[in-house]
């Protein structure tokens, strides 16, 4: 009978620096791959203030006071109030903000050639602001000097309100023609931007979302019946109903 016989030799013996670097090893493994999902998961957000000739960056649209001011003429032989002035200026005072309830001033020119006709539509003026809303209190008239005798000057009404704005077009700093860095141009989306601000009726929306209302159950139960009882109809060219 053949007898194997076998060697055996001891394991070598590892360091303890050697065991513990494999479970480093692994947990660093595991975070690379958990930043590398991370990023895979976020491709699609972008962050505007990392870019920076980024239209939105460069005329942002921000909530501050600006003046609202609309300049109505008046005839020299005007006798009050005309029929023009009342629906210019009811267009004007319908963004006015009851509840803010900001002054009014009515600027009524002096020195002018319109000037006794001016002051008789000024007075008009402040009892039509009164009727539409705006406390007597909150309405201040006042003059100003016209630049000319000969000349027929406005009346002059304004009130400040909260209004979504950037900022002024027209910069032109430097040659548009330029463009070895590829960058907009500094006036770039200005006029984009000033015009979706003028669309805003109401700048708190820019802040955060509005209040839901209330629901109406009741006009929800109508809507929901008038559903399920309207009538089917089924072309038969196409469909073919089996009973």
């Amino acid at each position: 009978m053949i007898k194997k016989t076998y060697e055996t030799r001891p394991l070598p013996m590892r360091s303890g620096a050697s065991i513990l670097r494999r479970p480093a090893m692994a947990l660093t493994a595991a975070i690379a791959v958990a930043l590398m999902a991370g990023c895979a998961a976020k491709t699609d957000s972008v962050t505007v203030g990392s870019v920076p000739d980024d239209y939105r960056t460069n005329h942002p649209i921000f909530i501050a006071e600006k003046e609202q001011v609309i300049d109505l003429p008046v005839g020299a032989s005007d006798r009050g109030m005309t029929k023009m002035q009342r629906t210019a200026l009811g267009g004007f005072l319908s963004d006015y903000d009851r509840n803010a309830a900001p002054v009014v001033n009515i600027l009524v020119p002096i020195g002018s050639y319109n000037e006794a006709a001016a002051s008789r539509a000024g007075a008009d003026f402040a009892q039509f602001a009164k009727r539409h809303g705006v406390p007597g209190s909150r309405i201040a008239v006042s003059s100003y000097q016209a630049t000319s005798v000969d000349a027929s000057a406005p009346v002059r009404v304004m009130y400040t309100a909260m209004t979504a704005q950037t900022n002024k077009c027209g910069r032109w700093p430097e040659d548009i023609a330029n463009t070895s860095e590829n960058k907009h141009y500094a006036d770039f989306g200005c006029s984009y931007q000033n015009n979706l601000a003028a669309q805003i009726e109401n700048p708190a929306d820019l802040l955060g979302p509005r209040k839901m209302t209330d629901v109406d159950a009741e006009r929800r139960g109508n809507v929901i019946d008038a559903y399920r009882n309207a009538p089917v109809w089924v072309d038969s060219a196409v469909r073919e109903v089996e009973y």
